[in-house]
């Protein structure tokens, strides 16, 4: 009998005898109160005032003083009852966007004290939506004020660090509070930020005013206030690019600001290229803030005017060791228009306390992954063929994700929420974020389809300009659902699209959608040396990735970073976390294990990996003949194949 059919006779011979006797108790649930009030679209009554201190380098706490108008309607001035004084409830940030989950690390707020003039005023946190603070108004209060801490995390096990000793990520919405009631984007406010002495700062934010290291900035709304975090730091530099867009850089050490004509170029012709695909710019001016740090947490993050981007130090001084992180502000900035100007109905909300929808990533960050590296080829930051190596790694990477066969990359667009980037014991198995990558190769496949079905008149692009594209300037929010994607897809190029996104999607399967690759000219093939990208991802992870081979990820120190499921190193009893010890008898080294592969080629035998699992030492006889294999993507030839295939021509730039 199978086990599905056992539990179920189980469970229908032992229902009657798990009923809970009458004698027991048996509470009755009543569901809490909802003592918050609904956002409404409608002005705000008065204007907010942050000033944040953000000196303190050492120790990484930020000073808040935050002034915030009583809104009569909600909290009027004078109760129903005056004994009893009205509650005035802030909400402080939870849903974040762009972190497309509840991301917002309120338990780093500290001495947290509320004022109306010198009257200190009670508070109390909402019993159920942790993020909301009642605050007692007596009557009469016109204002209250708020002063309160951000200790920000100063190991990377809190949290991501913000503050540093030569710089400082400023996000004003770990920083500030809002007014519950209201649409953020109704609430006016005037921030003003005290930076460490003789620091420059960039934001997409304009300044007011600007007296030594204190800078008032113009009233915005608070949604654009939260839009538009900082970078400053001691050792600073901003490059125009073009009339629109700036390179703002921050550095642990001036010896890292050293970016070459070359360099600036590339970073100048990505905001052209970008600007010519989309065919429009949804921003009146854009600022690429970048971080060269190791001190500084890493980061890269969408939104309308900027993006967050931290990468390692020697992004400039160590150009040709490979490419690098240098795809990352090609995705951050694609999202400009896919994901900040188009977004999701489900992602865009009326504040920071409604939950998102994430269900549409695959169009979110799927397309802009793709975009992302289209561009990076296109603007000269990746050279094709380092586009090419990844595209490989890609399509390699995404085969080894066997969870497909149970879980629809659909369900992975929830992980952000599910599991929130923690590691994962198996994440080959399990899946994590999957619409990346995966959302790449499928909006390949769709660009190839296009081309082909429309003979090469038109391609993605055509979707992208009509779909993403608006009004320049207009760094407002245009939504979309499932149907509009489908709809746009079929005005470019008529086809069964909806099939298409089912399949691909909302259905499990076997491997990879890998047709991309062949429909542009191309075919994923391993060989025995790793690409310049493989060996550059690896010395930024600080890793040797052996997963196309026995299926191994390794760590360093021969510690056990990750294992293929069902790879041979899996099929051997193998995890991650172990620490191999010795390999065929031999003491333990990354170039000994990768020898020993090698030297098992074709051959019969089995590669001894000798490791320890706590405090013990196993034998696991690996079973491997295939030596090292790394993917590689090799053009189709033959008669009647283009020599130049839709791939070459999709990475083709654009402009000069």
């Amino acid at each position: 009998m199978r086990l599905v059919g056992f539990l179920g006779l189980v469970l229908a011979l032992t229902t009657s005898a798990v009923a809970m006797p009458n004698n027991l108790s048996k509470p009755t649930y009543t569901a809490p109160e909802d003592t918050i009030p609904a956002p409404r679209d409608k002005p705000y009554p008065g204007t907010m005032r942050l000033l944040v201190d953000a000196r303190d380098n050492r120790q990484g706490v930020f000073q808040v003083t935050q002034t915030i108008p009583v809104d009569p309607a909600i909290y009027p001035v004078v109760p129903a009852n005056p004994a009893k004084p009205a509650k005035f409830t802030l909400l402080y940030p939870e849903w974040l966007p762009g972190n497309h989950a509840p991301r917002g690390e309120i338990e780093k707020l500290a001495d947290l004290e509320f004022y109306a003039g010198d009257q200190k005023l009670d508070w109390v946190r909402d019993n159920v939506d942790v993020y909301a603070l009642h605050i007692a108004v007596p009557e009469g209060t016109s204002q209250i004020t708020a002063q309160f801490q951000f200790v920000s995390a100063t190991t990377s096990s809190q949290g991501r660090i913000v503050m540093a000793p030569s710089m400082l990520n400023l996000r004003w919405h770990q920083v500030s509070l809002y007014p519950a009631g209201y649409y953020v984007r109704q609430i006016p406010v005037e921030a003003t930020a005290i930076y460490p002495e003789d620091w420059q700062a960039a934001t997409s934010l304009r300044p007011k005013s600007k007296e030594g290291n204190t800078t008032v900035y113009k009233t915005t709304d608070y949604d654009t206030l939260v839009d538009s975090p900082v970078f400053a730091g001691q050792h600073f530099q901003t490059h125009k690019l073009t009339s629109r867009a700036h390179l703002n850089i921050v550095a642990d050490d001036a010896k890292f600001l050293k970016p070459k004509k070359a360099h600036l170029a590339a970073h100048r012709k990505l905001v052209k290229e970008a600007e010519a695909l989309f065919g429009s710019h949804p921003y009146d001016r854009y600022d690429f803030l970048l971080a060269l740090t190791e001190e500084m947490g890493g980061i890269g993050l969408e939104h309308h005017r900027s993006s967050e981007n931290g990468v390692n130090r020697e992004y400039f001084t160590d150009w040709k060791a490979g490419p690098g992180r240098r795809n990352l502000l090609p995705h951050e900035i694609t999202h400009a228009w896919n994901g900040k100007y188009r977004r999701p109905k489900g992602m865009w909300t009326p504040d920071f306390r409604q939950p998102m929808r994430d269900n549409l990533l695959w169009v979110y960050e799927g397309q802009t992954q793709f975009w992302g590296y289209v561009l990076g080829a296109r603007s000269g930051l990746y050279s094709k063929q380092d586009t090419l190596d990844a595209i490989a790694a890609i399509a390699a990477g995404m085969d080894q994700r066997v969870g497909r066969t149970w879980r629809p990359l659909v369900d992975t667009t929830h992980d952000p929420i599910l599991s929130a980037r923690r590691p994962k014991p198996w994440s080959s198995w399990q899946s994590s974020e999957d619409y990346y990558n995966e959302g790449l190769l499928i909006w390949l496949e769709a660009d190839q389809i296009i081309r082909r079905e429309s003979n090469g008149k038109n391609s993605l692009e055509d979707f992208a300009q009509s779909f993403f594209g608006g009004k320049n300037g207009d760094w407002g929010v245009a939504t979309y659902e499932r149907k509009d994607v489908i709809e746009a897809l079929n005005n470019i190029q008529p086809y069964d699209w909806d099939r298409f996104i089912e399949e691909r999607v909302y259905r499990t399967s076997a491997e990879a959608p890998k047709n991309g690759l062949t429909f542009g000219g191309y075919k994923l093939v391993y060989v025995d040396k790793p690409s310049a990208y493989i060996l550059a991802n690896d010395k930024r992870r600080k890793q040797l990735n052996l997963s196309y081979s026995i299926g191994v990820v390794m760590g360093g120190k021969g510690r056990i970073k990750s294992v293929v499921w069902d790879s041979p190193a899996f099929k051997a009893g193998l995890k991650s976390g172990l620490t191999i010890s010795a390999v065929n008898g031999k003491a333990y080294s990354d170039e000994a294990l990768k020898l020993a592969i090698e030297e098992n080629r074709s051959g019969e035998g089995k590669i001894e990996i000798f490791a320890k699992n706590g405090e013990a030492y196993h034998n696991f006889m690996v079973d491997h003949s295939g030596g090292l294999r790394y993917p590689a993507l090799e053009k189709i030839t033959g008669e009647g194949v283009d020599q130049e295939g839709g791939i070459d021509r999709l990475l083709r730039p654009k402009t000069k």
